[in-house]
């Protein structure tokens, strides 16, 4: 196991292959519950504790499950463990439970859960399993973040707002001025795929520009007589 990279592992699931801005995987719930911080990041949670749980089952259990049947079983001990978390979130989070709604048992279906445990899980020790799920719900969880909190200022004024439903007396932040109209069309359908699509040009411009300065640095460490 030492043979694991595990900051690469996380860099991977984190930014590499980030589920919402290369892999484009799960984009209804991203979509869906992004129209504010607090059910962005809540609902992240949730899945980070599925990947993270569903990786490691997987992992320590691949040697026992058919490979002809394999699918129907990680969907099993998927489902499992969204129940066990659906239960706990309606018994110790009940309002919160009830504004994500169908979303939580939902996460059974997500292809990025069944994608990962799929193609990384299924083939690797059970702790380097865990932390590739940890690492792509964690990003998910920035994807989450950023659009939620940027549509539901850019919507409200507002900022966590539900945030009572986790911390008892804890109330919204006013960030734009008291008089602000809101804009609907940011936490409307429309405005989470625009939101999107800039998160993703953000991404792919500051690759780009990294890429090239890299390129710039390897040609200026080249000697002049190389360059012809």
């Amino acid at each position: 196991m030492s043979s694991y990279n595990y900051r690469d592992i996380f860099w991977n699931g984190f930014w590499r292959q980030n589920t919402g801005l290369a892999q484009l995987l799960g984009l209804c719930p991203i979509l869906a519950v992004s129209t504010s911080f607090i059910n962005g990041v809540s609902l992240a949670i949730a899945t980070i504790l599925v990947m993270a749980m569903s990786n490691a089952t997987v992992s320590l259990l691949r040697n026992l499950i058919p490979y002809e049947i394999r699918i129907p079983v990680f969907i099993l001990i998927i489902a499992a463990l969204v129940t066990v978390l659906d239960l706990t979130m309606n018994a110790w989070l009940h309002e919160l439970y009830l504004v994500l709604g169908i979303f939580v048992p939902l996460i059974t279906t997500n292809c990025i859960v069944l994608a990962r445990v799929e193609a990384y899980a299924a083939k690797n020790p059970a702790l380097p399993s865990a932390v590739d799920g940890a690492a792509m719900g964690v990003g998910l969880m920035l994807v989450l973040a950023i659009l939620g909190g940027t549509r539901e200022v850019l919507g409200t004024g507002h900022l966590f707002a539900g945030i009572e439903m986790i911390i008892p007396g804890a109330q919204a932040i006013q960030v734009l001025p008291a008089d602000y109209p809101g804009f609907l069309f940011a936490i409307l359908p429309p405005g989470a795929f625009i939101a999107l699509a800039c998160l993703i040009a953000a991404k792919n411009w500051y690759e780009a520009r990294q890429k090239h300065a890299q390129l710039q640095e390897k040609i200026g460490g080249v000697p002049a007589h190389h360059h012809s």
